[in-house]
């Protein structure tokens, strides 16, 4: 949250004014700045829903927009409400989460697209210009939609995310509780360009998932048509707190206003490496490591933990107004 209000507004979901009041009193002992959490120069919002968990990538509102130009005063934004059960039943209660889109939907006044099946925020990738990235392993995962085809999963992908093609890797990476979430294994980078981890040590769990995805996505084309350019980074050395795997990996990245904030576990050579590849690609943005060697024992991390909103016009302020004063 430090990182992310130096580039752009943040928004928190918190269930009521005790927990607002020791967010507010953690933010500001951890560094935040006093003038972005009050004033006029204030960034971080916090808003009264109730959640079960803290990865609103998964079940917070999906946001599609309507106008293709950036400046286009006319551009409106909608949400998508998907399905939520929590990973495939795996960490009940969940229905505090599934009603986080709907809530923020009515509270923004925005028009809202209600999604027939289950579908996890991480567990797709876009391109911008009509390509869905996805594995196979979650989204055809029986313990999300039982008995719904892969064709209808598509169709809805498409319908609902207003995207023309799909590109279906298999597996993610160990460790990952997701059932194989995308943003833990590949990611756009602009929308010709995926990057991909690699594992170097060929008896580490990840080294032959990471190698079929690599080759998977070789041969795999956008909605043009096109190959894609493949940017590469390492793994970090395996993550392990308590005897679990933790999916510790450098792809869950977030992109905020001018910037890239990467999950980074204390493995210095390697998050060099990866800071810096990025870098080189990534010209006009900062990429800013993010120390997330607690935040992956929750199994997530940067990426996992937030959801962007559109540029469009009144939105910002919209949200602004809805969200709750201080409290005393």
């Amino acid at each position: 949250m430090r990182a992310i209000a130096q580039h752009e507004d943040v928004h928190i979901n918190v269930p009521n004014e005790n927990y607002h009041r020791i967010a507010l009193e953690t933010l500001a002992a951890n560094g935040v700045e006093k003038k972005l959490l009050t004033g006029r120069s204030q960034a971080v919002f916090f808003h009264y829903i109730m959640t079960n968990e803290a990865w609103c990538r998964d079940h917070g509102p999906a946001f599609v927009v309507k106008g293709k130009s950036p400046r286009h005063a006319g551009k409106q934004a909608a949400v998508v409400d998907w399905k939520f059960n929590a990973w495939g039943g795996k960490y009940p209660p969940w229905d505090s989460d599934d009603a986080v889109p709907t809530k923020i939907a009515k509270a923004a006044k925005l028009k809202l697209f209600d999604a027939p099946i289950v579908m996890e925020g991480g567990s797709v990738e876009f391109n911008g210009r009509g390509t869905i990235l996805s594995t196979s392993q979650c989204l055809l995962n029986p313990n999300r939609n039982k008995g719904v085809s892969q064709q209808k999963i598509e169709r809805h992908l498409k319908d609902y995310y207003g995207q023309e093609h799909i590109v279906w890797l298999a597996e993610g990476i160990e460790g990952d509780d997701t059932d194989g979430h995308i943003d833990d294994l590949a990611r756009f980078i602009n929308p010709t360009t995926v990057a991909i981890a690699l594992e170097d040590n060929p008896r580490d769990a990840n080294y032959k998932p990471l190698q079929r995805a690599f080759q998977k996505l070789c041969k795999a084309r956008d909605q043009n048509g096109h190959h894609f350019n493949i940017v590469i980074l390492p793994m970090p050395r395996p993550v392990i707190i308590e005897g679990e795997r933790c999916p510790a990996t450098y792809m869950n990245f977030h992109f905020v206003n001018g910037a890239v904030l990467v999950p980074t576990f204390g493995d210095r050579p390697t998050e060099a490496e990866a800071l810096s590849i990025l870098q080189d690609e990534l010209p006009q943005h900062k990429v800013i490591g993010v120390d997330c060697r607690q935040l992956i024992w929750g199994l997530g991390s940067v990426h996992c933990l937030t959801q962007q909103v559109p540029s469009v016009p009144g939105l910002k302020e919209r949200l602004r107004k809805m969200a709750a004063k201080a409290p005393k």
